[in-house]
């Protein structure tokens, strides 16, 4: 009986014990991904593509807010003609499933695209990160969807 009472013990100070790790990295995630959003859009206030580009994997889909879908190449060729005068994040979340994190935020933007013409962006965008094997996360897919103003 005591050995059965011992077992049961050791199960539930196990669970709980994995439980609170469980949780641990689901907040060190958050905050990982936080941090790599972040640097994402100092790159755009900046206009420097180049503190973006060690974010986004080999294989990015970006599908822009008007439907047309690009690859990482054309995403930071058309960062680099592309100028923000202003942006301003709201509803910033992060959503934590194993080495896979969703960030979701509504994004509002002007400046100039890749064509010189005025934008005025008011989108909510969705970036899924995968961690990598080294440790460091990158984003797979980047999805917006314009909001009516």
């Amino acid at each position: 009986m005591k050995t059965k009472i011992a077992l049961c013990l050791f199960a539930v100070i196990s669970f709980r014990v994995a439980f609170a790790q469980t949780q641990a990295a689901g907040v060190t995630a958050e905050k990982a991904v936080t941090a790599v959003e972040e640097q994402w859009t100092q790159s755009e206030r900046t206009n420097n593509p180049d503190l973006a580009a060690p974010l986004l994997a080999d294989k990015l889909i970006y599908i822009d807010t008007d439907g047309s879908i690009s690859n990482r190449a054309k995403f930071l060729a058309d960062a680099k003609v592309t100028k923000f005068a202003s942006i301003d994040i709201a509803d910033f979340r992060v959503t934590v499933v194993g080495h896979t994190a969703v960030a979701t935020m509504v994004l509002k933007a002007k400046g100039t695209d890749q064509k010189g013409q005025p934008m005025d962006v008011n989108a909510r965008w969705a970036d899924t990160w995968v961690k990598m094997s080294n440790d460091t996360w990158q984003c797979v897919l980047s999805q917006g969807s314009t909001l009516k103003k």
